[in-house]
């Protein structure tokens, strides 16, 4: 049976005003763009020409193979939501319209799955070609369309910081996007579920002001005392957990055996991951995207090459779940869940990116910046709270696990905070770390109670 993928987007300018929809028909095996379609509607709000994209996509489909699966994926939460029968529809003039895609094929052959706007570039592009013929008098036309040629080109530009994973990310996407892969990859986003500030591994950066210029200046000044305000009340705080110091030098340390090696997987990218917005152990539990299962089973591939994993642990979140399982799937070997590698608890923060909480509770963001003991809003968890976690947790596993190499599949937080404790470092130091989705590291553990940093971040299986 064959598996589409439609792409349909909408818009209208001024809501409502003159809009337009675009939608696109997807092989879901080759990429191979099969059909598109777009118009200008006239006067229309947005979500009415979500559900006419929506609507024209799925008829391109059916006419093109009315047995076929299709997946739908649009950047509309609320059609999404709709769609899929977990929102009421209460406007009226969306009822109509919802009810007429419901009719196109068999509930049975047709999903829904929410994707970011970047994500969505193609079906978005000919929306707005739709209206801008409408503008000039006219209609959309394929012939003079563009815009699987600009979809195409655009590539996701880094968005934070020297110290964040973007830039590698943007190169590993790129790979995971191309038509040779299983299905299209367009326009993955960056790959945190909580990005870093100059580095961190859970705090957004904001984006710089529309105009940069002193705007951007003041906010990244800003940035910088609060960094050192951190380190200066940080340092202490972070030898409460800190490894202990080397008995012997170097090159004089006796043979301690074999010792415990961790290889920490980071899970792949979720539907959250390039909206850069907060996402740890206490939101919505997100899946993994299309993207971040295909990164899953690109770190299993190079998992299995390797040949040295002898057992699995993860987290109990869905997505580290889902990561461990495909290398588990591809080694033979069963999964262990250790409630103590789940990810931060943000509070209120969950799903907000940096912006939304600095707008909302400024003085509590504030107040986390400048220290790892302060909570997120709504009792969240501290970073010194998550450092002794994972302590705990480095200690149990290491005594379950001598001699012997594991995987732990976990989070941002949770692996830099390994790293961190394994050089003796200070909290300020998470946030110089870069660490990538579905990225490798790995730590060793001695019978003296040292251990050894070997690995960091390494992403050459994703590219």
């Amino acid at each position: 049976m064959r598996e589409f993928i439609v792409e349909a987007d909408g818009g209208s300018r001024g809501n409502p005003g003159p809009a337009g929809y675009g939608s696109v028909v997807i092989d879901a095996v080759t990429g191979e763009t099969l059909r598109e379609a777009a118009e200008y509607i006239g006067f229309a709000t947005n979500n009415v020409a979500e559900y006419r994209g929506l609507v024209a996509g799925l008829k391109a489909a059916r006419e093109l193979d009315p047995t076929a699966t299709v997946r739908v994926r649009m950047d509309s939460k609320l059609v999404v939501e709709q769609m899929s029968g977990r929102w009421k529809i209460k406007h009226p003039d969306m009822k109509p319209l919802a009810a007429e895609a419901a009719r196109i094929l068999p509930p049975e052959q047709v999903g829904y799955e929410w994707i970011p706007r970047e994500q969505n570039k193609h079906a978005d592009r000919l929306a707005n070609e739709a209206m801008d013929a409408g503008k000039r008098g006219e209609q959309w036309s394929p012939s003079r369309s563009t815009a699987e040629l600009d979809a195409r080109s655009a590539t996701p530009e880094p968005s934070g910081p020297p110290g964040d994973a973007a830039a590698g990310a943007a190169k590993a996407r790129a790979v995971l996007k191309a038509p040779v892969s299983h299905g299209p990859r367009k326009g993955r986003g960056e790959l945190r579920d909580q990005p870093p500030r100059s580095g961190s591994p859970t705090t957004p950066v904001a984006p710089p002001s529309p105009g940069g210029g002193e705007a951007a200046k003041s906010e990244n000044d800003e940035r910088a005392a609060q960094n050192v305000r951190a380190a200066q009340h940080d340092v202490r705080a972070a030898r409460n957990v800190a490894t202990p110091a080397p008995t012997v030098g170097w090159g004089a340390a006796p043979d301690m055996g074999a010792p415990a090696t961790f290889v920490l997987l980071r899970h792949g990218e979720t539907p959250l991951t390039p909206q850069k917005r907060f996402s740890g152990s206490g939101g919505t539990d997100p899946s993994l995207s299309d993207v971040g299962r295909e990164q899953a089973e690109r770190a299993a591939a190079a998992l299995a090459a390797r040949g040295t994993i002898q057992a699995i642990v993860a987290s109990p979140l869905t997505r580290t779940r889902q990561t461990a399982e495909a290398v588990a799937a591809r080694l033979g070997l069963d999964v262990a869940i250790e409630d103590g590698l789940r990810e931060t608890d943000f509070g209120a923060w969950e799903g907000l990116t940096f912006a939304e909480v600095r707008e909302r509770h400024p003085d509590d963001l504030n107040a986390w910046l400048a220290s790892p003991k302060a909570e997120p809003t709504g009792g969240g968890e501290s970073f010194e709270a998550t450092a002794r976690r994972v302590a705990a947790t480095r200690d149990r596993l290491v005594a379950s696990y001598a001699g012997r190499t594991v995987l732990l599949v976990t989070h941002v937080t949770p692996i830099k905070t390994f790293v961190r404790l394994a050089i003796g470092a200070p909290s300020e130091s998470l946030f110089r770390m870069e660490l990538s989705a579905a990225s490798l590291s790995a730590v060793a553990y001695y019978a003296d109670g040292n251990a050894s940093l070997r690995l960091f971040n390494d992403t050459s299986h994703l590219r």
